[in-house]
Parts: C-alpha cells; structure tokens; sequence
C-alpha cells in the first residue's frame, strides 16, 4: 500500500503518492479516504489534491453518498490533461502509440521498418512520425511528456543505446535515446520490448496484482518479471531473457537444444511436424506453419500433438519461474502468443498447476494481455508515465 509523509520536504512525493491513489480508483475517491490510506494528514491531502487540481491532472467529479452528512466530494483522473508516445522497433516493422494518462491508446501507427540495418534511416523516419502522431491526434505538444522506445537488446538501459540486435545488422551501439530525444526536444526514456510490455500490464492492469510475469511470445520468448508491484529492468536494463530457460525433458525427439526459446518457434514447430511425418516438407517456413495451424483448429491429432508439446515446454518454463520468484500470475502476450494460444494453453495450464517442482502449492492463475499485439509500445508509452508521475521512496534520499 502506498503511503506518504507529512516531512514538509517531500511535497513533490506526496504528490505523486497522492496521484497514484487516484489514478487506481476507477470510481473516484475522496479526500478522506485519501488521508486514510495514504497516512497523510486531511489538510497535507486536501494541499496537494489543490495542486493537481490546478496542474489539471485531476478533476472534482460530483460527490457520493456516504451515510449521514454532507457527501464527499469525488475526485478522479482527468485521462486527457496529459498524454505519451511509445515506440516499439523491431526488424520487420515500428509501431507508434499516443496514449493518455489511462494507458488509453488514442491514437497509433504501423509502420515497414525503411531499410533495417541503417539505422540512421530508421531513426528519421521515426522522428517523423512521432511527430506525425501526435498532429494526427490534435494533441497540444506541451502535454505531451516525453517519448518511450522499446528494442529488443541487449540494450544499455542507463545510456540509452542498442548494443546490438539480433536481425538488425547494421545496430552496433546505436545511441538511439539522445539521437530521438535531440531530434524531437522531448525527454525519452529506453527499455527492452519484454520490459516495456511489462510496464504496460502493470500500469493498466489490476492495482491488486503485486507479483507476476509477462511471458511474451514474438520472434522469440520474453518475460517481463513484476515483483513487489515494480518491473524488474535487471542491472543493464536487460531481464527478462526467458527464451534461454532450459527444460530438461522437452520431448522432442532429437532436440538440437533444451532452450524453450527454440523449442516453441514456428520455425522448429515447423521442422518438428516434418520430420514427424505431420506435415510435407517445403520452403515456405510461413506457409508450413499456417497449414499446420489449420489441421490443428480442425481437429488433427498429430497437428495438435505439436502444439500440446509446445505447451508443456513453455509450462515447465513457467515452473521454473514460479520456483524462483513466487510469482502469483503469469500474463501472455505478442503476436505469436495470439496465433497459437488456444492451440498451447491448456498444456501450459496442466503442467503448471500439477507440477510437484514448483515452489508454491497455491492455484497459478494464466491468463492473456488485453492490451494486445501492440503492448511493448503501449508499455514504452507507458514508461514515461510511471517515470515521470509514480512514486518513488528513492527520490525522499537527501
């Protein structure tokens, strides 16, 4: 639970304390519940709730009925005062998103990544259209807050650079936090794609989940770990590299590694279904995986036999991590979670609730992101919210 503190020095604390309670009442609440749960006093909150009255950040919202007296009035979030752009880079493709203080995509853009492995090309092609969006939008650029980018890494975090990248040749130590944030004038914040979609699932999701992990499946195998309520980033900025988990007894027959980031790929989903004799061989790796996910919505055994398997690696993986880190949730997402889940969820499901080598005897609840395939730039978005607006204990060190 969040609390605040009535030192005279930490106003800028209180206030974000103060926000954040708001923000996670759906129905409003009033000041003197405010008080209550935030341990401040009734006029430290009745000050503050004045200044983001005047900052616009929140409005007064009618009053509710409460017993005897006079009715609170109702305090909630004005969603609209302030908004955040959020990129996600990838090889194939760069999604932009406008999103308000809600996490509410407002407005968003899809793009071909413009010759990958030039990154100078693909650092002004993104300068354009963050600021295409936000026109498109109608949005005032000074409510704007800053810019989040996501990338798959390794990534330095802190200096705000790809190191590399594992399809994007020409994306050696590529500056790309100080390139965007001089080219714009806006403060940009930086995080792995996997991290921000964390971000993402804990800044909109249920303010009662506290510890759990998003698994997201792309071109490989993510997890976002949210421990105590925060994202855990790692030291550099690169946690999260489920992909490289081993599961020991994976069932593939001659498997040329343990790593379930290998093991579930379409690509190796593809070479195990030919070589099991449930599909002909061919060079088309996408057109393979489509027919094989077509015998398996109709029903064929063998089709389905390739996706249980897959879903019991990725299950054994979850073990592990619910071993490790007593994690309460798992949340999947991405585009390739969303192509196969119905296909892999129930595997994942049994083998998570029936292991005996998970550290926790109580019901693992699994479930899919609402946020959608669009959720690492949601969360990059995101990111600049939680930075500039959460409360942090850190920032009361003198």
């Amino acid at each position: 639970m969040l609390r605040g503190t009535n030192l005279p020095s930490v106003g800028v604390y209180n206030q974000t304390v103060v926000f954040e309670l708001i923000r996670r009442a759906e129905h409003g609440v009033s000041r003197a519940e405010l008080a209550v749960v935030s341990g401040l006093s009734a006029q430290t909150v009745s000050n503050t709730a004045a200044r983001l009255i005047d900052e616009g950040l929140i409005v007064e919202a009618g009053t509710q009925i409460q017993g005897r007296g006079k009715p609170p009035v109702m305090l909630r979030l004005e969603p609209r005062s302030r908004f955040a752009v959020g990129v996600n880079l990838d090889a194939a493709f760069v999604s932009y998103v406008l999103v308000d203080l809600a996490g509410t995509v407002v407005a968003s853009a899809h793009r071909p990544t413009p010759s990958p492995d030039d990154h100078e090309a693909v650092v002004a092609e993104m300068v354009q259209e963050i600021e295409a969006l936000v026109v498109s939008a109608g949005v005032e650029r000074s409510r704007v807050l800053g810019i989040g980018l996501a990338s798959q890494g390794p990534i330095d975090a802190d200096r705000g650079i790809v190191i590399g990248h594992p399809t994007m040749k020409g994306w050696h130590d590529v500056h790309l936090r100080n390139a965007i944030a001089e080219s714009t004038g806006l403060e940009v914040v930086f995080a792995s794609g996997v991290n921000a979609a964390a971000v993402a699932e804990q800044w909109i999701g249920d303010p009662g989940r506290r510890d759990f992990a998003l698994v997201y499946l792309a071109s490989g195998i993510g997890t976002g770990l949210v421990v105590d309520g925060r994202v855990v980033f790692g030291a550099t900025g690169n946690a999260g590299d489920g992909g490289r988990i081993i599961v020991p007894d994976s069932g593939v027959p001659n498997a040329e590694t343990q790593m379930v980031g290998h093991l579930v790929t379409a690509e190796y989903l593809v070479k195990q279904a030919v070589e099991e004799g449930v599909i002909s061989a061919g060079d088309d790796v996408d057109a393979q995986f489509n027919r094989l996910l077509a015998d398996a919505e109709i029903g064929v055994g063998d089709a389905l036999r390739i996706f249980h398997r897959a879903g019991r690696n990725i299950g054994a993986m979850i073990v592990t991590l619910i071993s490790v880190l007593d994690i309460a949730e798992v949340v999947f997402g991405g585009a390739y979670w969303e192509r196969i889940a119905s296909h892999v969820l129930p595997s994942i499901a049994y083998v998570v609730q029936t292991s005996d080598l998970r550290g926790t005897h109580s019901e693992i609840k699994i479930s899919s992101s609402t946020i959608g395939i669009e959720v690492p730039a949601v969360g990059a978005a995101c990111l600049v919210l939680d930075t500039v607006l959460s409360p942090r204990a850190s920032s009361l060190l003198l």
